[in-house]
């Protein structure tokens, strides 16, 4: 019964999604894009600072975000700031990280015990309350442009074409009713660097830094409690924050991640795009990849049919979802002179470079899941068979990533594994990609509750599969608060801690 309920919410954000992608005027507002934002650029010498630092801050209006930039979120205040970060090369960067506050925030219980029931309601409603900690929520930007960052595209009345990371802000809605800080980057960099492994992982790291630093305005103490999540695109940019931290920010403590759908090959995910409805992604990860690497942008140049330069060099210029629908089903391969153009041995080896997994096991507490059956669906878009999900012919613009090079990922971890090792995986056999993003979020949020309430993590590996993700353990309360919260959220009602029930 609860995998039904689910599915039919899954269905109506899904058909809401493609209508306002397909159909829905774009809306115009006051806020400048990135790219016309003078906020976005750094005072010279902006270099000489140290990564994490604080380079400029602004306060947004309270009620400035929004999901499916219409409804608007009731919250407790939006401050977003520049910060100095590194990118793939080491070069110094300067991107833009919003943090979201609830209503009747508790600075002051941030990593402490909490309970926003009534007391006599405490133990029996554990499930719905813990300690109050901040989450880092990296969202699938998945776009080679600056213009679709979440610091933007989050906002009121911004355009559409940023609407999958305006759908994710449903599930941010449920951490700050928990009343939990959600701090959210623009991972990608000032020059969308998409797919570009440490370049985000970085960026996530160096916006928790700036997040930790801003106590004088926001009473965040330096040592909250943090934890990550992110899926598809953005645990990308988690699961190479969580390898990179040891090495590049041992001063951060990091209690948790939660990584679903992990795009780990990009190789093997771009190659599955193809033909697919998710070809798009193809021309959004080498404009983002050829963006950092400028030998990949000159064999890309040598490489392109003239007739085809163009309208695959436009690419760099969208959003993911208006990407998708102009590439659906199209071949990557008509595009260049030669059929097997990413065994050249420059792509190769960048590639191979932005490959997760191959810098150490991490040692935050990790807790992974992904769809077995997570895999690109090769068919006509009227045709449908038994294995094709019809949702995923209504979600043609969320990718699907393969599922083996996650499993795989977790075995090499685990085979390197310390004492301080703590990583969990669920393999789902039920869902597919767009469905286990919602399917799969109790077992997060769950994690995610577990870290902040000081649960002592397992030791050690553990995977197990399940037929769905939704009749987990624990599932059934999660997801009746979150579907609480999300249409409370979406009628404008304040979004914090005393707004349960």
């Amino acid at each position: 019964m609860l995998q039904h309920h689910l599915f039919k919410y899954a269905a109506l954000i899904n058909v809401l999604l493609v209508a306002i992608v397909s159909g829905a005027p774009l809306m115009i507002r006051d806020a400048l894009k990135p790219s016309a934002d003078p906020f976005y650029v750094p005072d010279a010498g902006f270099e000489n600072a140290k990564p994490g630092d604080i380079l400029k801050s602004r306060v947004l209006p309270p009620n400035s975000l929004a999901a499916f930039s219409a409804f608007s979120q009731n919250i407790n205040g939006v401050y977003q700031y520049l910060y100095r970060s590194t990118d793939a090369l080491g070069n110094p960067a300067a991107t833009v990280t919003t943090l979201m506050v609830p209503k009747n925030a508790d600075p002051s219980k941030l990593g402490k015990d909490a309970c926003f029931l009534i007391d006599s309601q405490c133990q029996l409603y554990s499930q719905l309350s813990s300690s109050i900690g901040i989450v880092s929520y990296q969202t699938a930007e998945d776009s080679p442009t600056s213009d679709c960052a979440p610091s933007y595209s989050l906002q009121k009345g911004t355009s559409l074409a940023g609407v999958l990371p305006q759908a994710e802000i449903l599930l941010m809605d449920t951490l700050l009713a928990r009343g939990w800080y959600v701090n959210t980057p623009d991972y990608e960099g000032p020059k969308s660097y998409f797919t570009v492994g440490a370049n985000s992982g970085q960026g996530v790291l160096d916006s928790i830094r700036a997040v930790l630093s801003t106590g004088n305005q926001t009473q965040i103490r330096a040592n909250a409690q943090v934890q990550l999540w992110g899926y598809s695109g953005g645990a990308l940019a988690s699961g190479w924050a969580t390898q990179l931290q040891p090495s590049y920010a041992p001063d951060l403590t990091i209690i948790g991640a939660a990584l679903g759908g992990t795009p780990v090959d990009l190789n093997a995910t771009l190659n599955a795009a193809n033909k697919s409805p998710f070809c798009g992604l193809i021309p959004a990860g080498i404009h983002g990849l050829s963006a950092q690497y400028p030998e990949l942008a000159s064999y890309l140049d040598k490489t392109l049919l003239p007739e085809k330069k163009q309208a695959f060099n436009d690419a760099a210029n969208y959003c993911l979802a208006p990407l998708i629908l102009k590439f659906a089903f199209q071949d990557i391969q008509s595009y260049v002179n030669r059929p097997d153009f990413l065994n050249d041995p420059i792509p190769t080896k960048i590639l191979k470079d932005n490959t997760m997994g191959k810098l150490g096991t991490p040692k935050i507490p990790l807790f992974m899941y992904h769809a077995s059956h997570d895999e690109v669906v090769r068919t006509h878009p009227i045709l449908f068979n038994e294995s094709v999900s019809i949702l995923t012919f209504f979600l043609p613009f969320a990718p699907q990533v393969p599922y083996a090079p996650a499993q795989a990922m977790y075995k090499n971890w685990c085979s390197s594994a310390g004492s301080d090792t703590s990583i969990q995986f669920v393999r789902d056999e039920l869902s597919e990609h767009a469905i286990l993003a919602i399917t799969g979020a109790a077992n997060a949020i769950n994690f995610l509750i577990d870290g902040f309430n000081n649960k002592a993590r397992k030791p050690g590996c553990s995977m197990r599969t399940t037929l769905t993700s939704a009749l987990d353990p624990g599932a059934l309360g999660i997801f009746g608060k979150l579907i609480w919260d999300d249409l409370n959220a979406l009628l404008g009602k304040p979004i914090g801690p005393n707004n349960i029930f």
